[in-house]
């Protein structure tokens, strides 16, 4: 019987591969500064912005948050004039990350990023973020993943599964051999609709479509990967 759980147990840990990661929630934490900047970019135009509503923009492109917080605001602006606020907001942001450190790394992410690197499974960023490069950089963190796909590389945002096939094709996988960890509902989404396992970062209530939900990388082990 033992040996038989034992050969269970393999053939599942077999069935996991690869790991693609989000960036922002789930590695470390930049929604603070995307909410600043895009808080400061709707004061300049004469409304409010709330953290409410920056939680909604999570795992959604730049130029399709901006459409979002234009329609809260209740402002029209040619694509030309949408293509400058972009930019602008983005200027802010960037000027924000390159100050990051290694302390806002989010709790248990270099211990469990070590452990599954050292098990053998591969490693893939799969971000919206076009900054990717630079908040691992930042953070100390780049060293881990074989591979780095984010949204200078893709053309359709989350839930399109799009960031993370291309992560899965790219480490050389199937989709049924990767699990993604995403704290956004669209994340999640992309995962199952690419075939993936996901992992939620978050609660269980709000990312109910997810393999197995959990409050952050400092609960997970392992064992968590085979068990999936």
């Amino acid at each position: 019987m033992q040996e038989n759980l034992k050969s269970q147990i393999s053939g599942l840990k077999s069935q996991i591969k690869a790991c693609l990661f989000d960036l922002d929630g789930v590695l470390v934490d930049t929604a603070v500064y995307h909410y600043q900047a895009w808080k400061r970019l709707a004061n300049t135009m004469g409304f409010d912005f709330t953290e409410a509503q920056n939680e909604q923009l999570k795992g959604v492109s730049r130029v399709e948050s901006l459409n979002k917080i234009l329609a809260w605001g209740g402002v029209t602006k040619t694509d030309a004039e949408k293509e400058e606020l972009a930019t602008l907001k983005n200027s802010w942001y960037v000027d924000m990350i390159t100050k990051m450190t290694p302390s806002e790394v989010l709790p248990g992410t270099v211990e469990f990023l070590t452990a599954i690197h050292e098990t053998g499974y591969k490693l893939a960023l799969g971000s919206a973020s076009k900054n990717s490069a630079t908040i691992l950089e930042r953070t100390q963190l780049a060293h881990f993943f074989d591979e780095i796909v984010d949204g200078n590389m893709v053309t359709k945002s989350k839930p399109d599964p799009e960031v993370f096939l291309k992560g899965a094709a790219l480490l050389g996988f199937k989709p049924e051999e990767c699990v993604v960890f995403e704290d956004a509902v669209a994340g999640v989404e992309a995962a199952k609709r690419g075939g993936m396992k996901a992992i939620g970062i978050g609660e269980k209530s709000v990312l109910t479509e997810a393999d197995k939900v959990v409050s952050g990388l400092d609960k997970l082990t392992v064992k968590d990967l085979e068990e999936l």
